[in-house]
């Protein structure tokens, strides 16, 4: 069944500028309420109602530019910070003498603030510390002497928009350097679950090859010998080397996106007996529960493949003739399989002997998969006394992967 892609996107960015294109809203409808509360003060009220006609439409139409960074381009912002500029020159024009020397607010108010904050979003404090110098330029010749409340005004803009285009440049980087995190843990977990799937498929039959061409001689023994020379490669492919393309992430304009391709989630529950009972044999016995041991589709798959390579481990190094005995506990919380066997026993040290050599049927093929499902995989081995591999998987395992992946 095909893969899905899932798509997280990530982003700092989206709710400022969000706020942003409320904040345009209500600065702009404050500035024409000081208007309506003041208008018969003004020298020329004509002047100010046609700013304000203006300002009403622009801001109305250009919310849209204010939605995200890459649709507030360079243009709108000149084109923005024009009409916030305009407006401060015609104040005097449109008020009296005595009120803009009194510290009465320029037309625009502190509309002109959203204007220097878009600055701020779309290139960070360098470009906000630009703008907001513009806007003290313009409200020094406007009120014609640095007065107090000018200058306190002024100092307050410059500050808080560099400030906060400092933030969203810091955010920017964070959010790069958390898509990228994502990427190279993605690229882990698919490079594990590949070692997984060729250590229980194509290395299991080379070694079988290289084992039954010894033992033919001949030709076979030469077949045997390519076979064994390819599973050694293989293996040291699969140990350090798998980078899988399936990941991939970017850095967009509406903020850090990451791509995964993800198994499906083809079928619901299902019954772990059912995908155990066909590895009881006549030297593997199997002890279950008389009720069903339900577990996530996924989750079980993944248990019997461990299963699987546990056997498996047993046949190979314990021998044909070993026995071996699978225990199904069905928890409260969790299922927990274990697999006995009556071999010799592992050697102490010889796990991460095989571990450095590439040989990954515990690391991977039965570790992995249990860490994966957020479970534990212990093995007990006494020289001469056998091997126990217990596995332990909570009954929501795949299902609360799947809510973890989402939250990211």
């Amino acid at each position: 069944m095909p893969r899905r892609e899932r798509v997280m996107r990530m982003s700092v960015e989206l709710p400022l500028w969000r706020a942003l294109a409320g904040y345009r809203v209500l600065t702009m409808l404050y500035a024409i309420g000081l208007c309506a509360t003041a208008y018969s003060d003004f020298a020329r009220p004509w002047v100010a109602l046609a700013y304000y006609a203006v300002l009403l439409v622009w801001t109305l139409a250009t919310l849209p530019r204010v939605a995200s960074e890459a649709a507030c381009t360079k243009r709108f912002l000149a084109a923005d910070l024009t009409v916030a500029l305009a407006g401060i020159l015609l104040t005097p024009l449109a008020d009296n003498h005595e009120r803009i020397a009194g510290g009465g607010p320029t037309l625009p108010s502190i509309w002109t603030a959203g204007s220097v904050l878009a600055f701020a979003l779309k290139g960070g404090w360098r470009w906000a510390a630009v703008a907001s110098t513009a806007v003290a330029a313009v409200n020094l010749v406007e009120r014609g002497r640095p007065a107090r409340d000018t200058v306190h005004a002024v100092i307050l803009v410059w500050v808080a928009s560099i400030a906060i285009g400092y933030v969203v440049e810091v955010a920017r980087a964070s959010e790069r350097t958390l898509a990228r995190a994502l990427e190279i843990e993605a690229a882990t977990r698919e490079r594990e679950r590949l070692a997984r799937d060729i250590h229980d498929s194509v290395l299991q039959v080379l070694a079988m090859v290289k084992r039954r061409g010894a033992a033919l001689g001949g030709e076979a023994a030469e077949l045997g010998r390519m076979a064994g020379e390819q599973e050694v490669a293989l293996r040291m492919l699969v140990s350090g080397g798998l980078v899988p393309v399936s990941r991939v992430s970017e850095d967009a304009a509406a903020g850090a996106v990451v791509r995964a391709v993800e198994e499906p989630d083809d079928d619901g529950p299902v019954d772990l007996r059912a995908l155990l009972a066909p590895y009881a044999s006549g030297r593997v016995g199997l002890a279950e529960p008389g009720a069903p041991v339900v577990l996530p589709a996924a989750a079980a798959r993944e248990v019997a493949a461990a299963v699987a390579a546990a056997l498996d481990n047993v046949r190979r190094h314990a021998g044909a003739e070993a026995r071996a005995w699978i225990l199904v506990e069905d928890e409260p919380d969790e299922v927990v399989v274990t697999v006995r066997d009556d071999g010799p026993g592992i050697p102490v040290g010889r796990l991460a002997q095989a571990e450095g050599e590439g040989r990954l049927g515990v690391a991977q093929s039965i570790r992995g998969r249990l860490r994966d499902l957020g479970g534990s995989a212990e093995l007990i081995s006494v020289p001469g006394q056998g091997t126990e591999v217990e596995l332990k998987v909570p009954k929501g395992a795949g299902r609360a992967r799947g809510k973890k992946a989402e939250q990211r």
